[in-house]
């Protein structure tokens, strides 16, 4: 059947251009009345008026639409009418018998001729082909197009062979527009396609199915049917996103799971090997030998202290336990590290308490011993080790590298002049070094430890007391900061003491020390300024007068320089019947110029020169002696011969005491060797304090043990600044806490004055009494003496001539005699029995209270007294905190809840903050 058109003049009429026309599968009209229909048709349009084409109205050249008919003949030339004008390029039309089509038929039939597909590219290069060529025999229904020679447009001709089609219907012409774009070629097969109620999905098409599809948007007649199909495959879009996107959860979750199992098989390895190699000894250690990994557990097993033992050692050795001959029988543990080290681990039980001993035994030179613990621990601190040269509250707030641990300068070295190798942890934790161990202590807070190391010097441990070093200590552990305090520092003062020494014990919390002014010049000091100053201080109380160094014509003479103090036993009289106490400033030095310097080489009563004969004497320089030996103490000889001078000064001018100025460890001569080898250069004062004790020492200026009582020991020279009275009181403070009741502070306003920084030791220099201090400064600090164990003298408040001074320090006296000295008496004794500090900080009133561990500028006077200073200039208020109680104000008398901060307290320039505690049933 030939394919027909409709009536391009009815299509003109109803305003529309047809692009492409299929006839009717079920039409019934024969060919015949087509045709006179066509005719017809040709005669209307000839008759009306020709509208312009789109290619006249775009003036542009399109292909233009050929209608072929298959009964006319292949070599008939189409006509100029057969063109169809004015066609609208994107019209779509229905066929009208659609629905009368049995799809499924279609389609099974369809699959089952081959067929080439009817891609757009194949056909646009077989209509190219057609152009210039004819028809192959592989074709040979086809015919070839032909164009006309007058029409510049070309039309081209594709027929199909005269085969009937599935419905016995003539197969009809496909027609083809040039100017058709390749929209079909842009669009994916939709995923489905309902038609006649039957769903066609993609996968029901093969390769060959693209013909179907186009021919199915080709149906749709339109865009409003092309989006309603869109629309309704849109839901199986969304289901295959939504699988899509599961699947990409899943494979995450896959991801995620495969590391957390790679995560857990490593952790487990690495803990079970741990446990396998980590034992437990005596209970509560808990050792791992090869990575030497140490801890220490409480009664109720928990974990109070960690660290890394043998930190030098390396990992490549492999421990065992030691050969019989090398295991000690005291029931220790003993572990080598073949031919490196050697450890010894022993346990001793003191009922709430436990001690560990811990030693380490370098078996090849160059080793180092060196073990290393946490620094902070569930918010605990560390304290001990004296002053140190940051001034740092804690040794958790210090960090410096690894330094020798022996008394010296803070201002140039790393330690104070007081020292003792105890430290403690507000956790419950306290350690204990040995005086044989060459210590060196090192604070990293980037790591977050310090350690210990026992290492040898050219100085400090010069003289090798054991082969290759050793490291010996212990740690204590119980569950009160303050009872394990009690236990480390432990010690009876009162063995051996005179009641006439426990007289001067108490003369010396009671009343102040008075220092006698002087210059740099030996000169300065004589008979007169030593009346002058003592009648000026009598106002202020009775007490101790000191006079320095400059009683003797040169340092180390032990007699009385004669020229500038030909009275002196009078006027030693004088104070007596005032009711004051006089005391002489001794040294171990002799200064060269001194005539004893040549009967002690001669007696070689002096250190000596390391590597020399004896009778060379090692010479330093202290304070104004420029060139001086040093006595050794060592020697049987020298300790005789020096008390018996110190005898006879006290027979022939009635001098009660002395204050023993040795020092540090640092005023040693470099290269000293003495007739008994010392430990470290702290032996010596502590050799030198103990051999003077019978001759009565009032206090020391450096010391590495407790002295006997009624001794004190010194705190370091301070500036005449601000921060000079800081240092002053973090330096009583630490010393307390490493075990020295008994604390003197330096002089009220300062010891000397200096703008700049030292580059040596201020021993070094022969310092002069400062000038006189700031009235704010020393307001202040005469408060802060006013509560310390004992206070001390230089500068007079008279000299102000200020009634706001004479009416502050009258104020602070009363203070002192009703409210500090009872209480300094009711704790002497604890002082004496348990080692505790009689000026204490807070965490020693309530270690358990975290705010009590970081306050560094409040301290107790025994458990009864609260004192808050004013540390800083021109400041009238601050921040205190009140440990648990009740406290009464010692400014306005109200009654303070404690456990608490009080922040602006107002304090006034001539007041201090200070609580005194309430019973605790006192009532608001």
């Amino acid at each position: 059947m030939a394919h027909t058109t409709q009536s391009g003049a009815a299509q003109a009429l109803n305003g529309q251009h047809p692009e492409l026309a299929f006839a009717d599968a079920d039409a019934d009209t024969d060919g015949d009345e087509r045709n006179e229909q066509e005719q017809e048709q040709h005669q209307l349009l000839g008759a009306m008026p020709r509208k312009q084409s789109l290619s006249e109205r775009r003036n542009v050249d399109l292909p233009l639409l050929k209608m072929v008919n298959e009964k006319e003949p292949e070599s008939a030339t189409p006509s100029p009418e057969a063109f169809a004008p004015g066609l609208r390029r994107n019209s779509i039309s229905m066929p009208s018998g659609i629905n009368a089509l049995d799809l499924e038929a279609l389609r099974l039939r369809h699959q089952m001729q081959p067929q080439d597909a009817l891609h757009e590219e194949i056909i646009a290069d077989d209509a190219t082909s057609s152009l210039g060529t004819p028809a192959t025999p592989d074709t040979p229904g086809t015919t070839a197009p032909t164009t006309s020679a007058n029409t510049p447009d070309k039309a081209i001709n594709f027929a199909n062979d005269d085969s009937d089609d599935e419905f016995g219907n003539a197969r009809r012409p496909v027609h083809r527009d040039r100017f058709r774009s390749r929209r079909r070629a842009s669009i994916a097969p939709l995923p489905a396609l309902r038609l006649n109620s039957k769903e066609m999905l993609a996968s029901d098409f093969d390769s060959h199915s693209l013909a179907s599809n186009q021919a199915s948007i080709t149906s749709v007649n339109s865009l409003a049917s092309l989006l309603r199909e869109k629309m309704q495959a849109f839901p199986q879009l969304i289901r295959k996103k939504k699988r899509e996107t599961k699947d990409y959860k899943i494979k995450i979750f896959v991801i995620i799971m495969f590391f957390i199992i790679i995560f857990l098989i490593g952790y487990a390895y690495v803990a079970y090997h741990q446990q396998v190699l980590t034992r437990s000894y005596f209970q509560k250690i808990k050792f791992n030998s090869h990575d030497r990994i140490f801890r220490i557990l409480s009664h109720e097993d928990k974990e109070v202290i960690s660290g890394q033992l043998g930190v030098t050692l390396g990992f490549d050795t492999a421990p065992f336990h030691c050969l019989e001959e090398q295991r000690r029988s005291d029931g220790s543990v003993c572990i080598e590290w073949n031919g490196v080290a050697r450890l010894h681990l022993n346990f001793e039980d003191k009922g709430v308490f436990r001690c560990y001993t811990l030693q380490w035994q370098a078996l090849t030179p160059g080793l180092l011993p060196t073990d290393c613990y946490e620094l902070k621990r569930d918010n605990g601190l560390w304290f001990g080790g004296g002053v140190t040269k940051g001034q740092e509250w804690s040794l958790s707030y210090a960090n410096f590298d690894f330094a020798p641990y022996a008394s010296g300068d803070s201002k140039i070295h790393q330690f104070g002049n007081g020292v003792k190798r105890y430290f403690i942890n507000s956790i419950g934790v306290a350690m204990q070094v040995s005086e044989k161990t060459p210590l060196q202590l090192g604070v990293n807070r980037t790591e977050n430890r310090f350690c210990l190391r026992a290492a040898n010097d050219e100085f400090t441990f010069v003289n090798h007391l054991t082969p290759l070093p050793q490291l010996d200590y212990r740690i204590c552990t119980t569950e009160d900061m303050r009872s394990l305090h009690m236990l480390m520092t432990q010690q009876s003062l009162w063995d051996g003491l005179k009641e006439q020494e426990f007289k001067v014990l108490h003369s010396l919390l009671e009343e102040p020390v008075w220092r006698i002014p002087h210059t740099e010049l030996p000169e300065s000091l004589n008979e007169s300024a030593i009346c002058d100053y003592s009648e000026s201080a009598i106002a202020m109380g009775l007490g101790h007068i000191v006079i320095n160094e400059f009683w003797q014509e040169n340092i180390g003479d032990f007699t009385v320089d004669k020229a500038r103090f030909p009275t002196l036993k009078d006027t030693i009289d004088v104070l007596h019947r005032r009711g004051f106490k006089v005391v002489l400033t001794i040294q171990p030095f002799i200064s060269t110029d001194s005539a004893n310097f040549k009967d002690a080489v001669k007696r070689k009563l002096l250190i000596y020169e390391r590597h020399s004969e004896r009778s060379i004497p090692a010479l330093t320089r202290y304070k104004s002696s420029s060139s001086a030996g040093v006595l050794d103490i060592t020697n049987n000889a020298s300790v005789p011969w020096l008390l018996e001078k110190l005898q006879r000064l006290k027979e022939e001018y009635g001098v009660q005491s002395f204050y023993l100025d040795l020092g540090t460890g640092y005023n040693l001569p470099h290269y000293y060797q003495c007739r008994q080898t010392l430990d470290n250069p702290d032996t010596y004062a502590r050799l030198f304090t103990a051999s003077l004790e019978g001759a009565g020492l009032m206090a020391v200026s450096t010391a590495s043990v407790v002295p006997k009582p009624p001794t004190f020991l010194s705190t370091p020279p301070a500036n005449a600044t601000w921060e000079g009275l800081r240092e002053t009181l973090g330096a009583v403070l630490n010393y307390g806490v490493i075990g020295y009741p008994f604390v003197l502070p330096g002089v009220i306003g300062g010891d000397y004055l200096l703008q700049r920084p030292l580059s040596k030791m201020v021993s070094f220099y022969s310092m002069s009494q400062p000038p006189l201090p700031d009235q704010e400064l020393f307001i202040r600090w005469l408060q802060l003496a006013t509560f310390m164990p004992a206070m001390q003298f230089s500068h007079l408040p008279s000299e102000y001539r200020s009634d706001l001074v004479t009416r502050v320090a009258q104020e602070l006296k009363e203070v002192r005699q009703l409210i500090v000295i009872p209480l300094l008496k009711k704790y002497l004794n604890p002082s004496m029995n348990e080692g505790l500090p009689l000026v204490r900080p807070l965490w020693m009133m309530d270690p358990h209270d975290p705010a009590c561990l970081i306050v560094s500028d409040e301290f107790s006077v025994g458990e009864e007294l609260i004192v808050a200073p004013i540390l800083h200039a021109n400041r009238e208020e601050r921040e205190v905190y009140l440990p648990q109680g009740v406290w009464k104000d010692g400014i306005d008398g109200s009654l303070r809840k404690g456990s608490r901060w009080m922040h602006g307290y107002r304090v006034p320039k001539d007041k201090i903050a200070y609580f005194r505690k309430m019973p605790d049933n006192t009532r608001f």
